[in-house]
């Protein structure tokens, strides 16, 4: 007897004789079977019961999680509505109204965390939560609780164009929704000329709002430099962070923030900028959209290219770009970084370029790691007067 596969109802098939005719008959009989204890499938029939891994999610694939703008709608929790009742007790008829008011409507609060990063994690539409009714014997309602949003420091908010708030502190907060305030019950229309009001109030909608996100990088150093200058090798180099790198242009779509360590556990900021190109104010190449993310960076790393023809020429077209968008930005405390300098054409360039440029110039090779040592060590020196800094103005320098 053969029983196919199958945990509560078989088949079997059964040899029977005919009469000696020498021939044999398979007979279908149909088996209840009781269900067992354990799975009686065979092994070609089983199923592929085994974990199965996550699927491995590439760099190119990564960067596209990183938001820098977000459109958001946030609507305010409404209030609750005022309780209509009158007071019921025994040897006590005309008890008169006891409804309680409504709970307000919760608020939307965006509250700046240092942990977010990205604009990612914020969704597209949030509501408040809405206050409870009021109830009998004069109970308020409960107010609703308010909806918190994460986002990362630095983060603007904007409505039809304007900044009405501004992340930069750990821990700040902006009340983006208000939520409704909650009605009043019976017993608020209480009067001498009305002993039994049957009147009471619903619940005021909350604020609806449509708030424009945009993130700023707050990093302490920014590479600057036109595209292919090297600037994300030179990242990965120094720190653990690992934007995509090809031999094209604009192979960075996003900005990238790589964090240096020190032995006395001080961590340095380096934000990758994505290339610039001549006209980047006018909305020229990638534009001005990432021009902003240099607003935030506290000294900037000119990135510049030595085997190309005249690398000087970079620098000041950079410095022009950065004065064109925002007066001042060009004056930060600033490094020249001339990179490939493992090329034989960068090695004739370099002293052109120390006789050009009156900024400190530190050639390195972010392929090789060639001096990457003295990079390290001036980097630390910049953020050592930066704290400094911002300690004699009584402020609080930015920490990672």
């Amino acid at each position: 007897m053969a029983v196919l596969c199958g945990a509560g109802l078989g088949r079997s098939l059964r040899r029977c004789g005919a009469g000696g005719s020498g021939r044999s008959l398979w007979k279908p009989v149909l088996l209840l079977l009781s269900p067992p204890a354990f799975s009686t499938s065979c092994a070609r029939c089983a199923k592929d019961r085994r974990l199965r891994q996550k699927r491995a999610i590439s760099e190119r694939q990564l960067t596209r999680y990183f938001v820098d703008q977000r459109k958001v709608r946030v609507v305010g929790g409404q209030g609750g509505d005022g309780g209509h009742s009158f007071h019921s007790e025994p040897r006590k008829v005309f008890g008169g109204p006891d409804g309680g008011n409504g709970g307000d409507g919760g608020h939307v609060i965006f509250k700046a965390d240092q942990q977010i990063k990205s604009l990612s994690s914020v969704f597209r539409f949030y509501q408040g939560f809405h206050g409870e009714r009021g109830g009998s014997k004069n109970c308020y309602g409960a107010n609703g609780a308010h909806m918190y949003v994460k986002v990362p420091v630095g983060t603007l908010v904007k409505e039809d164009g304007e900044v009405v708030a501004d992340l930069t502190q750990h821990g700040e907060e902006f009340i983006a929704a208000y939520g409704g305030a909650g009605g009043r019950g019976n017993r608020f229309f209480l009067s001498n000329e009305n002993r039994a009001p049957k009147l009471f109030t619903p619940g005021e909608p909350g604020q609806e709002r449509v708030l424009h996100l945009e993130l700023k990088t707050t990093a302490h150093a920014g590479l600057v430099g036109f595209p292919n200058a090297g600037k994300s090798s030179l990242l990965r180099a120094i720190s653990r962070a690992k934007p995509a790198v090809a031999a094209y242009p604009f192979t960075t779509l996003n900005p990238h923030v790589g964090i240096v360590h020190y032995q006395d556990y001080e961590q340095v900021a380096v934000a990758d900028i994505p290339g610039l190109i001549k006209g980047a104010h006018q909305n020229r190449g990638l534009g001005m959209a990432f021009l902003k993310h240099i607003e935030r960076c506290r000294f900037l790393l000119y990135v510049l290219d030595l085997s190309v023809p005249q690398p000087w020429s970079q620098l000041q077209d950079l410095k022009n770009e950065l004065e064109a968008y925002e007066k001042g930005l060009s004056e930060r405390p600033c490094v020249v970084i001339g990179n490939k300098v493992d090329l034989a054409q960068s090695r004739i360039n370099l002293p052109l370029l120390r006789e050009q440029v009156a900024e400190r110039v530190i050639a390195l090779s972010a392929l090789t790691g060639d001096n990457l040592e003295e990079l390290l060590l001036h980097l630390r020196e910049l953020y050592d007067t930066y704290v400094k800094t911002e300690q004699s103005q009584g402020q609080s320098p930015v920490k990672w």
